[in-house]
């Protein structure tokens, strides 16, 4: 099954360093403002979701939420979860590591939106 949202091996590394450092953790794709258009990491019940979030999936075990308004348009889109050096958000957990997740795309195959349509279709 195709996934909306995965990481890679240099995210995951990074993602089980910071869950060692504070506990369970959650995403939020930020939408812009203050932090441009990032992945940002909290600690769990550091973020209120709502009901106007869509969770994506999992990276890392750690639950990934983006805004319904903002999902409208990635949801052709799989997220593609990376970490570059560097500082990002000034909120999310990992800029004290000198390091910042960074969200690359790439759009769906007709045939795996298509699954994803199905898929939800039966939840």
């Amino acid at each position: 099954m195709v996934e909306r949202v995965k990481a890679t091996d240099a995210a995951l590394d990074l993602i089980d360093r910071l869950k060692n450092k504070h506990g369970p953790l959650l995403f939020h794709q930020s939408g812009g403002c203050c932090d441009g258009s990032s992945p940002m990491c909290y600690e769990e019940g550091d973020l209120m979701i709502g009901s106007q979030d869509v969770r994506l999936g999992e990276i890392g075990d750690t639950p990934f939420y983006m805004n319904k308004r903002q999902f409208d348009y990635w949801k052709h889109t799989q997220l593609i979860i990376d970490v570059v050096d560097g500082r990002g958000g000034m909120f999310s957990l990992e800029g004290v590591e000198g390091k910042r997740f960074l969200t690359r795309s790439r759009a769906f195959t007709d045939e795996e939106y298509q699954q994803l349509k199905e898929a939800e279709v039966k939840k």
